[in-house]
């Protein structure tokens, strides 16, 4: 099971590289739950931070790593879980021009909230989840979870 952190300083109370060690030191304290890679990601202009420590289940190549940033720059994803239906919406993204050749659920996921919304793929996505993203355009948070979390 994946670790996922993050802060969010609107303030901006805290210098980049503050903001940065904040989500570092946050992703150390849930190493237990993913010694498959790390990653953290900054936006200091923007006061947020997310933190990954990754468990591989579905993917263990590093195409999956975290935080993902969707090929759009715009989305930024910091997700746990496993999405029973990925090969699915990534066949329905590429009929709809998206082409997402890739085993990794993470990856597609990032690129359907792209192509979609957010609020569309949730509703398409089959799983147990709980990420959060961030849009980089609208510079929004979001907290999500699966139906049943």
């Amino acid at each position: 099971m994946c670790g996922i952190a993050g802060i969010l300083d609107r303030d901006g109370q805290l210098s980049p590289a503050e903001l940065e060690q904040a989500a570092t030191r946050m992703g150390e304290m849930v190493r237990h739950r993913g010694p498959d890679g790390e990653g953290v990601w900054c936006d200091a202009p923007a006061g947020i931070a997310l933190a990954h420590r990754r468990l591989a289940v579905i993917a263990p190549t590093p195409e999956g790593r975290q935080p993902a940033v969707s090929r759009d720059s715009r989305h930024v994803l910091s997700y746990n879980g496993e999405i029973y239906n990925f090969r699915d919406i990534a066949r329905e993204l590429a009929a709809a021009g998206h082409a997402v050749d890739t085993a990794s659920d993470t990856v597609v996921l990032a690129e359907a909230i792209a192509a979609w919304g957010l609020r569309e793929t949730v509703g398409k996505i089959v799983g147990m989840f709980a990420f959060a993203v961030y849009d980089r355009h609208e510079r929004t948070l979001t907290l999500v979870r699966d139906r049943l979390g």
